[in-house]
């Protein structure tokens, strides 16, 4: 059975993806959650900043391992990039553009009202571009390369997923992911590297 602080976790960052962070309130995570109202404080004396920073921290990394899913496996660059656009557009049919990114939607609220949450967000993030470097890396790509990929695949994903919330269409995530393999084609095309692992 999952432990209180667990739900209170999962419950976070299910309402903090939906809602955001200031449209979310600490009676509603502790519903969600099924848990004692004082449960949160219990675990998270800081209260509801403290349970966002954990979210986004927990949650970021869970996101990172979407590179090993679709972009390790895959025969090439191009498939791979391909395969991690196509599973944006699936996320968002699949939950009627209710899902996005967590990360995301605290970091544009708490960029420049919480510091420990804008910390946690930047970690984050610099931690995806580290794996999806490495990510890229592992096809034969030189790092400044992958980073550069890494940084466009990013927030050509990001963008897409405000966009397709927004217009509830899956186009922006197409369009976003056919921008990134072109910047893929151009950086392999300068080194004259076929974008498969050797």
């Amino acid at each position: 059975m999952t432990g209180t602080k667990d739900r209170i976790l999962a419950a976070g960052a299910e309402l903090f993806r939906r809602g955001g962070y200031t449209g979310t309130g600490v009676k509603q995570i502790v519903e969600k959650a099924g848990a004692p109202f004082g449960s949160l404080y219990h675990f998270f004396p800081g209260g509801k900043e403290q349970l966002a920073e954990e979210v986004i921290r927990t949650s970021g990394m869970e996101y990172a391992q979407l590179f090993d899913l679709f972009i390790a496996p895959a025969p090439d660059v191009v498939s791979g990039i391909e395969a991690f656009f196509a599973a944006g557009v699936t996320t968002l049919l699949d939950t009627d553009y209710v899902e996005g990114c967590p990360i995301a939607t605290v970091a544009l609220e708490v960029a420049t009202t919480s510091e420990p949450l804008r910390q946690a967000t930047a970690d984050v993030f610099a931690a995806w571009i580290s794996v999806g470097t490495a990510g890229f890396a592992a096809f034969g790509l030189p790092a400044e390369q992958a980073r550069v990929l890494t940084i466009a695949l990013i927030t050509s994903l990001e963008g897409a997923f405000v966009l397709a919330r927004s217009m509830r269409s899956p186009e922006p995530m197409a369009v976003a992911g056919a921008a990134v393999v072109d910047v893929a084609r151009r950086i392999l095309d300068e080194l004259g590297h076929d974008g498969k692992k050797h």
